[in-house]
């Protein structure tokens, strides 16, 4: 256990220190078992678990979900998605900041990243909130929030990753993403209308549209809805797996935006060589937390983990919200992947022990992660939101974040509380 517990402490070290996570967790998977097992199960241990991962089918849902989302992000299906949100909205007092949190949801539903929907929101929404006199804090944190659905409604890659680190059904947590995700958009309207209630001098009205604007702005969303029935349709059916729908959604959206002529030959090199620098840092990353949870389960760390977690008589919900605590505290300083991929290979067996749904456990802990990526003082979508908008002050988003941050914490208790908002759809496909 005390190996265990120094690799631990090693690995959060050496991320606090930027060190690439991938180096960090390999590199001390590696001294941690040899110390513990010999230096000879060490070194064929390596590359027996990246091959095992690397011909593992259910991997390959990363790189084609991933590809899939590039070449939306490509073709500007964020700018129809816009157009028509704002077309509905827009005339409502907040309504682009509305329009903007829709936008949100629907192309972080087809593109799975919270950081590349903030960034690309930013170009999107940003310049027309600011033209229609829109506050810095409003503006920059209706971004900013709107880009954590993106772990959250599926495809997801942070669910992704959660069910291969945990072997759940990834299929299972998508589904069970979807109510979750739906109130999380919600709440963020309900905060948005609010402030714009409150603060009217922050939300101006936009202009009015006439019934045949909106009916032509609908026209430029009906890929992104053929996608999201396709993959989700497909999976609550049970016509295909995980990994089959992200083929599929890939090959749809390739030959969408082929036939809409949105693709040229110099975009399309460009999103394959994004998506295979993407897949490859992803890939590098899973290795070391794969090869990092056989490191906890060879010393012992669990198993003692779990034992002091009995000791301290918490119970299974006290044991919860501990565990909870210790992912929000970690959120204010440290990136949300870092602590999926640190943290869940220690708190498995001890949830497990309690007898508690992985796939619930899994939202929770998307939850949790989106929280921390809008919380000071490194909340990863911020600095991604001010590295593309260097004149807005990190002060200014912060402040507008922290009703945002508030209706998070409200949800994250819902759903620990009603265990059914997540696994209802899930029950129906069992």
């Amino acid at each position: 256990m005390t190996v265990g517990l120094l690799s631990l402490l090693a690995v959060l070290v050496l991320a606090f220190l930027r060190v690439p996570l991938a180096f960090a967790l390999l590199s001390v998977s590696l001294g941690g078992i040899g110390v513990v097992m010999g230096w000879d199960v060490a070194r064929s241990l390596v590359p027996m678990t990246i091959s095992e991962a690397v011909f593992s089918y259910e991997l390959a849902v990363v790189p084609m979900f991933i590809l899939m989302g590039n070449i939306l992000a490509r073709t500007g299906i964020s700018d129809d998605l816009f157009r028509a949100a704002n077309a509905f909205l827009g005339p409502v007092r907040g309504g682009l900041a509305l329009s903007t949190m829709v936008t949100c949801a629907g192309f972080s539903a087809v593109c799975g990243s919270s950081l590349a929907t903030a960034a690309t929101m930013s170009k999107v929404a940003y310049p027309s909130m600011k033209r229609y006199g829109y506050s810095d804090a409003l503006a920059s944190a209706t971004i900013a929030a709107g880009g954590t659905l993106g772990i959250l409604i599926p495809p997801s890659i942070i669910l992704m990753i959660y069910g291969i680190l945990t072997q759940t059904n990834i299929g299972h947590l998508f589904v069970a993403g979807v109510v979750p995700g739906l109130l999380g958009l919600l709440m963020y309207l309900l905060v948005i209308y609010a402030v714009a209630r409150i603060s009217p001098q922050d939300a101006p009205r936009g202009e009015r549209t006439t019934m045949a604007e909106k009916l032509h702005a609908l026209r430029g969303v009906w890929p992104f809805t053929l996608l999201f029935v396709l993959i989700i349709g497909g999976l609550y059916g049970k016509l295909f797996t995980a990994t089959e729908a992200a083929g599929m959604g890939a090959g749809l959206a390739l030959i969408l935006s082929m036939v809409q002529g949105r693709m040229s030959w110099q975009d399309f090199r460009h999103i394959f060589i994004e998506t295979a620098t993407t897949s490859v840092m992803l890939y590098s990353v899973l290795f070391g937390a794969l090869l990092f949870a056989k490191l906890i389960s060879f010393s012992g760390l669990g198993e003692g983990i779990l034992e002091l977690f009995n000791q301290a008589g918490l119970g299974p919900w006290g044991t919860i919200v501990a565990i909870l605590v210790v992912f929000l505290l970690l959120g204010c300083v440290m990136d949300s992947l870092a602590i999926i991929l640190i943290c869940v290979p220690l708190f498995v067996p001890i949830l497990l022990a309690h007898g508690f749904d992985l796939v619930w456990f899994g939202i929770i802990v998307v939850v949790v992660t989106e929280i921390a990526l809008i919380t000071p003082p490194i909340g990863m979508n911020v600095f991604v939101l001010k590295a593309t908008l260097p004149h807005v002050r990190l002060g200014a988003i912060f402040r507008g974040l922290t009703p945002f941050i508030a209706i998070d914490l409200v949800r994250l208790a819902l759903l620990v509380i009603f265990p059914s908002i997540s696994l209802a759809l899930v029950a129906f496909m069992k």
